[in-house]
């Protein structure tokens, strides 16, 4: 269900939308583009996504049913609110791109947990502002941060996600837990100054819960939506990493291999801590991926059971 902003209030988006924040001291003018925010239960981390991005005039909060103030806050910020229950992160953007009311051509997905540097705002306003006509979009990168730590060489940066499109020439299709382009008509290229991931803010005890579900998704997409081959020799890294990790998760003792890989060979190792506890966790995540796989596998290759007496 689609709910435009305030409608509880009054039939009047224009008049009831608090005006957003004026443009930032680093950015003069505002950029051409719309920002669309996925949210559940984000009241923690929205405030900081929603203060960095006041260089847009046209900042979108699609909701899926919180419980908590992320709507309050978002509408505190300005920000218009809609409503849709969340099925997969591919549906959700491809709801936002169809029914919301934007302004712009271009838009830009940002999720709670993400936070627009001024840096990375200048770069998507030259790249709207300078983009060919066959450009259809652009990957971007972020910064994995952790207790107040970039760990660039934990997590393999730059890692990149489709977020920065022209909403009428682009599509999302569903991946693993997320998400991935679907039909596009034209090219992508590449946003190479990042944006910041607070991906830990909410503690462990949530990114543990919410991994297991994740790993569950994974399994069955590395299992039944396996990239071809070929793609683990593709020079673009958002085709390779995902081929990569299909592939490799059939290894024994590919959890192991990952921790050795991000820890000792990326030099994980360098970044402390917090780089130690990252990587120990993301080869959970892949543990808990492979034996989901082989859990699945199992259950397709066992006979079903019988309910029945003797024949």
């Amino acid at each position: 269900m689609l709910i435009p902003p305030l409608m509880t209030t009054s039939p009047s988006l224009a008049t009831d939308l608090v005006p957003l924040a004026a443009p930032a001291p680093w950015l003069s003018e505002r950029a051409p583009v719309s920002i669309i925010i996925l949210t559940h239960n984000e009241q923690a981390d929205l405030p900081a996504c929603l203060a960095a991005v006041g260089w847009s005039d046209d900042v979108h909060v699609l909701d899926s049913g919180s419980t908590d103030q992320t709507e309050a806050i978002a509408r505190a910020h300005g920000a218009r609110v809609w409503l849709n229950p969340f099925v997969s992160f591919g549906q959700q953007r491809n709801f936002a791109l169809d029914e919301l009311a934007l302004r712009h051509e271009w838009v830009l997905f940002l999720d709670a947990d993400e936070v627009a540097t001024p840096a990375f705002a200048r770069a998507v306003r030259t790249a709207v502002a300078t983009a060919p006509a066959e450009v259809a979009g652009y990957y971007c990168c972020w910064k994995m941060m952790l207790e107040g730590r970039w760990l660039r060489r934990c997590d393999n940066f730059p890692k990149w996600q489709f977020r920065l499109l022209r909403r009428s020439r682009a599509r999302f299709t569903d991946f693993g837990h997320g998400q991935k382009e679907g039909e596009v008509q034209g090219r992508i290229d590449y946003l190479p100054e990042p944006y910041l991931h607070f991906g830990f803010s909410k503690g462990w005890t949530h990114w543990l819960a919410r991994h297991n579900r994740y790993s569950s998704l994974e399994a069955a997409a590395r299992l039944h939506q396996r990239p071809p081959l070929r793609d683990v020799l593709s020079a673009h890294a958002s085709r390779r990493n995902p081929a990569l990790k299909s592939w490799l998760s059939r290894l024994p003792g590919w959890p192991l291999l990952r921790f050795v890989q991000t820890y000792v060979a990326s030099g994980g190792f360098l970044e402390g801590i917090p780089g130690f506890i990252y990587c120990t966790n993301m080869a959970y995540y892949e543990f808990l991926i492979q034996i989901k796989m082989r859990e699945i596998g199992l259950r397709a290759a066992s006979p079903p059971h019988s309910t029945g007496g003797p024949a």
